[in-house]
């Protein structure tokens, strides 16, 4: 919402300056977004006359003025294409400074003097319009300061209003605000009924039921098109960001801004037969005012006749309906439409217009009769024309109902923790227009039309929290003792996650948990996503089901601005509905129980790692290298390993996701159940997001991860280890993981650790066998292992491998 503020100060007494009343406004919940100066330093500019426009004798472009300032006649040299004899225009006299900087003084213009410079409103600082000399009123009083006259300097304020703020998108409900705000006392708008001189009749057919439940109209004919908007208007509507378009225009929509009620205006001599408020046939089209044509359906409200369709109902008018400069009769219209008949609707079309943006938060029920006649009191001033009746139709059962609430002094203190005087609970109220009834234990509160916000006590007390003063509420403990920490010994904190990753150089992003549903299709991890009832846009239709697209779009953002070697890390949650094939199961860590549960939404949390680039920054104590499957796999045994549980976890190549690298990858296990994957990704999913060099991620469920182990103290081996060596010659589709868990099973508790120490493939081997050398760490808590213990150790261990994987022992 923007507002002048100079009109603000109009309608209600303000008893600070500038900088307070933005102060206030913010400290209140209506945030100042931007403040825009208008017609600011204008010493030395006067309303001035062109008495005489001649051609420049060398310039073809150029005229020579002959200007009245009321303390006698200057001569002007002026490029402007509107220059000419009886145009009153502002005139920048010898010494002004305009608000760009331009110093005014004596000059000649290809031999010809010119004393002052008449100027354009974008050299004033009043508007962005360059095309010409700004044209006053012909009543506009000569020689009279024009910031005097135009009632500047004034500020354009822009409030970053809550869609639940609906009120204060029209200045009836922010003078309201502000008034209670303050203490003050808002001007009441009078709102003087016009009578009838033309019989003009026209029905109304209201074939939508709820979605419309008030629409009137009225005809106003003989208009003056080419009247001109006063200044006051155009001014307001500016400060607006509205441009001045013509009077018809002009008054719809300063009634907007002023009550906050959307109007429209259509060219009667372009309507048929009765008004008709209705759904659109599937498949109807409609040019609008932008003539671009719409294809409709029936989720479309549309206002029509009873031949086509008009406007597309609280969104945006017709071209063929639409005021012309030939326009004489016009058509007023104003309706209550509901919300939900309006919300969404211009988005789905790629519009954003100011009537949709209001409509679609609530426009108070009762505002239609006030603006119509406001609006016909308005037009008639300005461009004449004769009024017919209003024309009104309405289906009572659908109007919105005022609702009463009880408010309870006692629950206002025990909410905010203070007592506030019963005076000053009416007054605000009060003067933010609810009708305010005293009871034995407080007060029985009536909202008016337009606080669709205010449903129950705790809004109203809201209320009085917010003008009362935040700032004035006591910050205060609540009473009794805090609860005790309830951080278990056996969870890993998060925190401690992010910091082993910080320390291993990667850096945290925070990716949208809405994503486009294409993005997860190129993944194929579409399957189970959520999809949102009304998105902000197609690029985040859906809740992700997985953190690593995010973040790889993340990758790739650095890498096109000159990042190679991007190392990012994410823990966040995921978003699944319904049962999924195993194979998804591993990525999105689905449990075979879990996959036998209810469809309904549920929530994962994860951690994702996404890198590429360099193993090593650049530097100089080792050669360059490209980072690997196994440099990606130490990070994540880095965070495995801070949760003391390390033979918990294992790796294999089963079943992997589709987008990982075959062969180069591999699902995360905990206890034998997949809780996650890692490996480097697709080269067809590479190129389908555009990056040109290998990515290594892995993505796990963060709870299976935070899963201490607790510490138990033992006493230090009394006894020496003994070591073996052995190397084994095996197939090389043979997994390290299944090698260890087989010497492990064979060894039992003799054995302390296992360790791969060497890995031979080439010459006095096939290319289908390699060499695994191990050492064997043997100790026995009762006493010494002997030479014939650790040769009958190995001797078991071997024998495993040779059974389960046709392994055989190297010499």
């Amino acid at each position: 919402m923007k507002f002048s503020e100079n009109w603000l100060m109009e309608l209600v007494d303000i008893p600070v300056g500038h900088a307070a009343l933005l102060q206030r406004l913010t400290m209140s919940g209506l945030e100042v977004e931007g403040v825009e100066e208008i017609g600011a330093n204008l010493d030395g500019v006067i309303v001035a006359l062109i008495i005489d426009c001649t051609p420049h004798p060398d310039a073809n472009k150029l005229h020579v003025c002959r200007v009245d300032t009321s303390n006698g006649e200057v001569q002007i040299v002026c490029g402007a294409p509107n220059a000419r004899t009886g145009l009153k225009a502002p005139l920048a006299t010898i010494g002004a400074t305009l608000p760009d900087g331009v110093a005014i003084k004596a000059t000649k213009l290809r031999g010809v003097d010119s004393t002052g410079m008449l100027c354009s409103a974008k050299e004033l600082g009043i508007d962005n319009d360059a095309s010409g000399l700004m044209e006053l009123p012909d009543d506009a009083p000569v020689g009279a300061p024009l910031a005097q006259y135009l009632g500047l300097p004034d500020a354009s304020i822009e409030l970053k209003l809550t869609p639940n703020r609906s009120d204060c998108l029209g200045m009836r409900g922010l003078i309201d605000e502000v008034a209670a705000e303050f203490g003050a006392q808002a001007k009441l708008f009078d709102i003087t009924p016009v009578a009838p001189i033309i019989d003009a009749p026209r029905a109304i057919r209201l074939d939508a039921a709820a979605d419309c439940s008030r629409y009137l109209g009225r005809s106003i004919r003989g208009i003056d098109i080419s009247a001109r908007t006063p200044m006051w208007m155009a001014a307001r509507l500016r400060a607006a960001g509205l441009k001045s378009i013509n009077a018809v225009v002009d008054v719809t929509n300063y009634v907007m801004l002023e009550l906050g009620q959307p109007l429209h205006a259509f060219d009667e001599t372009q309507l048929s037969g009765d008004i008709v408020v209705r759904r659109a046939c599937a498949g109807e089209t409609l040019t609008l005012l932008d003539r671009v044509e719409v294809k409709l359906d029936p989720d479309f409200l549309l206002i029509a006749d009873e031949k086509k369709p008009l406007a597309l109902a609280g969104v945006m008018g017709g071209f063929e309906s639409r005021v012309t400069d030939a326009t004489r009769d016009v058509f007023l219209e104003a309706a209550h439409f509901a919300p939900a008949a309006i919300m969404g609707r211009a988005r789905k079309l790629g519009l954003n217009t100011d009537a949709a943006h209001r409509f679609e938060r609530g426009v108070d029920a009762e505002l239609p009769r006030a603006a119509i006649e406001r609006a016909t009191a308005l037009l008639i001033g300005i461009a004449g024309g004769k009024p017919g009746a209003v024309i009104e139709s309405v289906l009572p059962q659908h109007l919105p109902q005022s609702v009463q609430i009880a408010l309870r002094r006692a629950h206002i203190a025990r909410v905010l923790g203070i007592a506030i005087d019963d005076a000053k609970v009416a007054r605000i109220l009060s003067a933010l227009g609810m009708r305010v009834e005293p009871q034995h234990d407080g007060w029985r509160v009536t909202p008016p039309g337009r606080r669709f916000d205010l449903e129950r006590e705790e809004d109203l007390i809201e209320e009085l929290a917010r003008i009362h003063g935040y700032d004035k509420i006591p910050a205060r403990l609540p009473a009794g003792a805090p609860p005790a920490p309830s951080d278990e010994e056996s969870r890993l904190p998060e925190f401690a996650l992010r910091a082993q990753l910080a320390a291993r150089d990667y850096h945290e992003a925070v990716c949208y948990a809405f994503v486009e549903k294409q993005r997860l299709q190129i993944w194929q991890l579409d399957a189970g996503a959520v999809p949102l009832a009304n998105p902000l846009s197609a690029e985040m239709a859906v809740m992700r089901t997985s953190l690593l697209p995010g973040l790889v779009d993340a990758l790739r953002a650095n890498r096109h601005r000159q990042q190679t070697r991007v190392r990012l890390f994410e823990i966040g949650n995921t978003f699944l509905r319904e049962s999924i094939r195993d194979e998804k199961a591993v990525i999105l860590g689905r449990t075979s129980q879990q996959q036998r549960a209810t469809d309904a939404p549920i929530e994962i949390n994860r951690i994702a790692v996404v890198a590429c680039g360099g193993a090593h920054a650049e530097q100089w104590s080792e050669p360059a290298r490209a980072l690997d499957f196994f440099d990606q796999k130490g990070d994540l045994e880095s965070l495995i390993a801070l949760a003391a549980a390390p033979r918990a976890w294992s790796f294999d190549q089963n079943d992997l996701p589709a987008w990982l690298h075959p062969g180069r990858g591999a699902r995360i296990l905990r206890d034998g159940a997949a809780v996650g994957a890692i490996g480097a990704l697709h080269p067809g999913l590479l190129r389908a997001l555009d990056i040109d060099e290998d990515v290594h991620v892995f993505e796990l469920q963060a709870d299976p991860l935070r899963d201490r182990a607790l510490p138990r103290a033992r006493a230090l081996p009394r006894f020496p280890s003994v070591r073996r060596d052995i190397a084994m010659e095996m197939p090389q589709t043979v997994e390290w993981a299944l090698v260890e868990a087989a010497v492990c099973a064979a060894l039992g508790p003799l054995l302390s650790e296992i360790i791969v120490f060497d890995l031979y493939g080439g010459p006095g081997l096939t290319s289908a066998r390699k060499s695994v050398a191990m050492g064997l760490i043997l100790q026995d808590a009762s006493r010494t292992l002997t030479d014939q213990d650790a040769d009958r150790a190995v001797a078991s261990a071997v024998a495993s491998l040779e059974t389960g994987f046709g392994a055989k022992l190297r010499s």
